[in-house]
């Protein structure tokens, strides 16, 4: 029987210096020594922690545009998503540029009007909006694209396009709004397709294998060292609509789910009480360290502030350790 890990929320641990801000955090990444790194939007920069929640550096604030929307971080190096300018880059921990795949402020005709989903007639070629990364072990780089396009791109780890898949739709291989992506210990491609509440899994060719449907808008998914699937799951409010599911007639918080890797739930977190520490807002992103602690971020300014119901000031970042 797979092992159940418990978490419990620290209070307090980032020490987020004077005069900096974040109202979004849309992306969370630790490297090889378990520091933290934070993508910010609005105030759009990464902001680096050590292991203990001391701020180390900032950096990128001269790049990004104010719609970031998430990193990785792999073997040292920092891979960082922007939908504002249909970027991917690449640095190193420390903020140095290596390289960018896109062209800023150029994006793919996909039919997109620049405002929603449904309006995208065919997938296109890298980007429009893309919205997340992962990094193969061999290397390869893959895009999730995005909010303007319905694919997955496949590129070498110097940016050479290798292969895209993925149309509108609500079939097997067809997106709306592919948001998360990461490959699995098993070497399986895990696309989080938003707003058809489910998760798609493909091989590293983009054959697709099987789909997940006991999520619900499902935004970022990560992997532990021991195997377990961790997905951070948006907030659905009365009256909106999943392209699968209808119209919304409940509210349904966005909480934290972890899975086998053969898809079985073994821990699912969430409660209307959003604002209380250790539930969520709008969770957008998360990451689990060499530990095994799990550190998520929230859209909570633009889910949930901007839109009603939840105070300024309410929580976008959370360290839960585990025990």
């Amino acid at each position: 029987m797979a092992v159940v890990p418990k978490f419990e929320v620290i209070e307090g641990w980032e020490k987020l210096p004077k005069g900096y801000i974040h109202k979004d955090v849309d992306g969370v990444g630790v490297d090889s020594k378990d520091n933290v790194y934070l993508m910010t939007r609005q105030d759009a920069r990464v902001l680096v922690y050590d292991k203990n929640g001391n701020f180390v550096r900032s950096w990128g604030e001269d790049i990004f545009t104010p719609r970031t929307h998430g990193i990785a971080v792999v073997d040292d190096f920092v891979y960082s998503v922007d939908d504002g300018d249909h970027t991917v880059r690449k640095f190193t921990l420390e903020g140095k540029q290596l390289m960018m795949i896109g062209t800023p402020g150029k994006s793919s005709d996909t039919g997109y009007d620049g405002k929603t989903i449904a309006s995208i007639q065919k997938g296109a070629a890298p980007f429009n909006r893309p919205t997340d990364v992962a990094i193969a072990p061999d290397g390869e780089i893959y895009v999730c694209d995005g909010y303007g396009n319905a694919r997955v791109h496949r590129f070498k780890a110097d940016g050479t396009l290798i292969q895209s898949w993925g149309e509108p739709g609500i079939k097997p291989g067809e997106f709306h709004l592919p948001h998360g992506i990461g490959i699995s210990p098993d070497n399986r491609v895990f696309v989080t397709d938003r707003e058809n509440d489910r998760i798609q899994i493909f091989d590293r060719d983009g054959k697709f294998l099987e789909m997940w449907e006991h999520v619900q808008r499902p935004t970022d998914i990560s992997f532990d060292k021991e195997g377990r699937v961790y997905v951070s799951e948006l907030w659905w409010r009365v009256g909106q609509n999943s392209f699968t599911r209808g119209k919304i007639n409940y509210d349904l918080p966005g909480g934290v789910r972890i899975l086998d890797l053969k898809g079985n739930i073994l821990s699912h977190w969430c409660s209307a009480d959003r604002e209380a520490a250790g539930n969520f807002v709008a969770p957008h992103t998360l990451c689990v360290d060499s530990r095994g602690d799990l550190y998520v971020g929230e859209v909570t300014w633009t889910f949930g502030i901007n839109l009603g119901g939840v105070s300024d000031g309410a929580h976008t970042f959370q360290k839960f350790a585990r025990k």
